[in-house]
């Protein structure tokens, strides 16, 4: 099976730590402090490469910054695919404050795209082989809300299969034009790409099967945090709710879900198996602090318990 190639079009270094308490003025002294390498679709490269599978991050990167993420892809033993820009690689950071078992995370915009590097990114795209392409993760200042348009011709263009997980007008956008395999929006950002109130896991699923018949997408996962989530394909639609696990953390949840419900499709599984799977990784990442995804042996068994329901 070819690379599984991910495009993160705002990458971060993704910081976190633990602290008693989060607080204004003072000094918060933090512990347990780690770095990783994050963003929509190098944290999807990340839990395909966990869980087995082999993936080609794609990102756009910059400065002293850019440098740093690198070397924490290396030391993740990762290969990937950089494109140098003019903008500093932004830095995240995630607190946990263990008297409450709140997490606060800050999350910068990132360093402007311009017209001359993303058509360098496009070009990077076109010289790749590949059979699917995961583009997750936001938009980046600079980009117009179509832009990802011209990747899911590229896709098309390749014979290849594209997975979608963004949000506002170039989800919108993208999703308008058809034929991705997959998109994965969060329960806020379905309603905002539907306009509809969507207050039931029913409704969910009826606007998602919609979407499916329409062309949209071949499929549609639509998760909603601790509520659980909903399938639309052609076999139609299922909700299930998660796995009841202590959460410390939700940093990655849903691109853990993408990147094990993304590898169990190109291996050849049904969507709603695919899905389980995705399901389990997204619980498998809240069980730990901070930056850490899906470890593999917490997702095999998360997976056993929502195959027996």
């Amino acid at each position: 099976m070819r690379a599984i190639v991910t495009l993160t079009l705002n990458p971060s270094i993704d910081g976190a730590a633990e602290t008693s308490r989060v607080q204004p003025t003072h000094k918060i002294r933090t512990t347990g402090d780690r770095y990783d390498p994050g963003g929509g679709g190098i944290n999807v490269a990340r839990v395909i490469q966990n869980l087995g599978g082999s993936a080609l991050p794609v990102y756009p990167a910059g400065g002293a910054t850019g440098d740093v993420l690198d070397e924490l892809m290396t030391e993740r033993g990762l290969a990937f695919h950089r494109v140098a820009i003019a903008g500093h690689t932004r830095i995240s950071h995630a607190v946990f404050e263990t008297t409450t078992g709140l997490e606060y995370r800050f999350v910068p915009e990132g360093p402007a795209i311009s017209p001359g590097e993303w058509l360098e990114i496009l070009s990077v795209v076109d010289g790749l082989d590949f059979d699917w392409l995961v583009v997750s993760g936001s938009r980046p200042p600079g980009l117009p809300d179509d832009c990802l348009i011209s990747l899911l011709h590229r896709c098309r263009e390749h014979g290849a299969r594209m997975v979608l997980d963004s949000s506002g007008a170039a989800l919108a956008a993208t999703v308008a034009v058809g034929g991705l395999a997959l998109v994965k929006p969060s329960h806020g950002e379905f309603r905002a790409l539907t306009g509809l109130p969507l207050e039931t896991p029913d409704a969910i699923a009826a606007a998602a099967l919609d979407f499916v018949r329409a062309g949209r997408a071949e499929i549609v996962a639509v998760t909603m945090g601790h509520q659980g989530a909903v399938l639309a394909s052609e076999a139609g639609t299922v909700f299930r709710r998660p796995p009841d696990v202590p959460a410390r953390s939700a940093t990655g949840a849903g691109d853990s879900f993408v990147g094990a419900m993304t590898l169990a499709l190109a291996e050849g599984w049904t969507p709603e198996d695919a899905f389980l799977r995705g399901m389990a990784a997204g619980s498998a990442t809240v069980l730990h602090p901070g930056t850490d995804l899906a470890r593999p042996e917490d997702v095999a068994r998360l997976l056993v318990d929502l195959r027996a329901g």
